[in-house]
């Protein structure tokens, strides 16, 4: 026995059926992901323009008024922003810092198990199309089976069409089964994914209202140093001014009083 007939001795004695079976084990498990991620996107929702106004009402009055707002939120946009104004006090560039780790933790939490949706959506047709080939080949085997019976057994032959017609609509049932499965797990990834570019997108958006409030507040310290500085500067000039001046009218008082000393002894 060769092979390839071992192999085709294995696929008809088995059959596609389980095949189909194993395709509606993946298919429970592909809908139980796809409720949970549809529960746990639910739970995240928020009006992110309410949101975007709420926090820069609140940075105008404190960032402590920004983090209770944030708080309140459930949102994975709030969840970041509130990272950013843990460390405002530490400067912009320390703010932008951690909300960009904070990202990338909410990233991996929005695409947890939507690597199974979208392996299963791809692999699926092609687990279907196996099971497809293992109907096909116990049809042809049906046929080759009755091709070497003898013609006194042709009231037994006549079954075998029977039998071809049977593996065959098995082997669309397969490839039926294998559709059936991939066309909601590429449905629902693909729509899960648009959900998380949008989330990604409200989050740098709100990211950038929390930076250019502490960089809009950096700049406002920065110019009022400045100024001072400037009014600093002519203050100590006219004070190196008035020092000279000072010291040469006590050289001058200095000399007169020599002066004074010698014209009263010459007199004496």
């Amino acid at each position: 026995m060769n092979l390839i007939e071992w192999l085709q001795r294995i696929m008809v004695g088995f059959g596609a059926a389980w095949v189909m079976w194993l395709m509606i084990g993946l298919s429970v498990v592909s809908v139980a992901i796809i409720l949970e991620r549809a529960w746990f996107f639910w739970s995240l929702r928020d009006d992110v323009v309410v949101l975007a106004r709420d926090l820069r009402n609140a940075l105008k009055d404190s960032i402590e008024a920004a983090q209770k707002r944030m708080e309140a939120s459930p949102s994975a946009e709030a969840a970041v922003v509130k990272a950013g104004l843990i460390e405002a006090d530490r400067g912009p560039k320390a703010a932008e810092e951690a909300m960009a780790g904070a990202l990338a933790l909410q990233r991996m939490k929005l695409e947890r198990r939507l690597a199974y949706l979208g392996t299963l959506g791809n692999n699926a047709p092609f687990i279907g199309l196996f099971g497809t080939v293992i109907g096909v080949v116990g049809a042809f085997d049906a046929l080759g089976q009755a091709a070497e019976k003898p013609m006194a057994q042709a009231a037994s032959a006549a079954m075998a069409p029977q039998q071809v017609m049977s593996s065959i609509a098995e082997a669309l049932v397969a490839t039926a089964v294998g559709l059936a499965v991939a066309i909601p797990a590429v449905a629902f990834n693909n729509y899960f994914q648009r959900m998380i570019r949008s989330t990604l997108a409200n989050t740098e958006a709100l990211t950038r209202v929390l930076l250019a409030h502490l960089h809009g507040e950096k700049d406002a310290l920065e110019a009022g140093a400045g100024a001072v500085a400037v009014v600093a500067a002519p203050v100590s000039k006219k004070a190196e001014a008035k020092a000279p001046a000072n010291g040469a009218r006590g050289k001058k008082a200095e000399k007169k009083s020599e002066d004074d000393e010698e014209s009263s002894e010459e007199n004496g």
